[in-house]
């Protein structure tokens, strides 16, 4: 069940327009996520309500951008980036998914999850920042040719242990509680031959895990215990592997560490600055997969 989600004085950011249109952006998201739970109006009520979400949501951007240019706010250009990321990127790959699964109940809180965590952090951090009530996290805006590399090499790979075609759903991933179960996360740390750190933090969801595991040894796996726990790591490692020969991300690097740790201990790593290198993705119809980089040198 995706969380409850409602309104509170702590999103204002001292915009009487901009708070409007967010506490309505909330009031949606709310009555969505009630539609998904009633199974009497579930498919055509949330078709329709996903609909005016992102028409008002595309509306809400334009204005909002107009304001900031408006008081010259020098954070223009990547804050609107993470509105075309979202935009042009994760909500139409996530329309696909609810549209090739007949808008499953399952579709519908992978939309809405995402939907909440997004809403949430973009408002709390990045909105906030606009008027000067926290300082905006991100810092970093890697090359579309760098990105681009990266998510190709990432879709292989993951295509390559799920057997199923991948897509990117994001390449602002900021954390959101994607599953509708549970994850498995791991932490890879890695040292340059100056001693320098790289962590990168590969999130499957639970059925992701299960399915493909259950392919590669061709038997049915129905839970996650040590044994899976044990295989997963050595599997992204062997992911990481795969990612080398396409993109140098961990060239001369040294694996110090493969550490797996709760998906909220994961979300801490967010706390600072987000980082350089992050994105999501899903692996159609088994689950979907958050790969992110820090490090000094990136």
């Amino acid at each position: 069940m995706t969380k409850e989600i409602k309104w509170n004085d702590r999103f204002n950011i001292g915009v009487d327009s901009i708070d409007t249109a967010h506490r309505r952006l909330f009031s949606i998201v709310g009555k969505l996520i009630s539609l998904n739970e009633d199974e009497t109006k579930q498919q055509h009520a949330c078709r329709e309500g996903i609909k005016y979400f992102k028409s008002y949501t595309i509306k809400h951007f334009e204005d909002e951008e107009a304001y900031m240019r408006s008081i010259n706010y020098p954070n223009l250009a990547i804050h609107k980036s993470l509105h075309d990321s979202l935009r042009d990127k994760t909500l139409p790959a996530l329309e696909e998914e609810m549209a090739a699964q007949d808008y499953s109940r399952e579709s519908v809180q992978h939309f809405l999850g995402i939907c909440v965590g997004w809403l949430n952090g973009h408002i709390m951090v990045e909105d906030r920042a606009i008027t000067g009530k926290n300082p905006h996290k991100w810092v970093h805006q890697p090359a579309d040719d760098v990105l681009e590399d990266l998510e190709r090499a990432i879709i292989q790979a993951l295509e390559s242990l799920s057997q199923t075609d991948a897509k990117v759903i994001s390449r602002r991933y900021s954390g959101e509680e994607f599953s509708t179960g549970k994850t498995l996360c791991f932490r890879l740390t890695y040292r340059s031959p100056e001693k320098k750190p790289l962590r990168l933090y590969l999130v499957y969801e639970e059925s992701l895990v299960l399915q493909a595991l259950s392919e590669i040894l061709e038997k049915e796996i129905k839970r996650i215990d040590q044994t899976v726990v044990t295989a997963m790591k050595l599997l992204s490692e062997q992911f990481i592997g795969r990612l080398k020969s396409h993109f140098p991300l961990v060239d001369g690097y040294t694996l110090e560490r493969n550490d797996m740790m709760s998906f909220e201990l994961f979300v801490r790593s967010f706390d600072r600055e987000y980082p350089p290198f992050s994105l999501l993705f899903s692996a159609e119809g088994k689950g979907y997969f958050a790969f992110c980089a820090q490090g000094a040198d990136i």
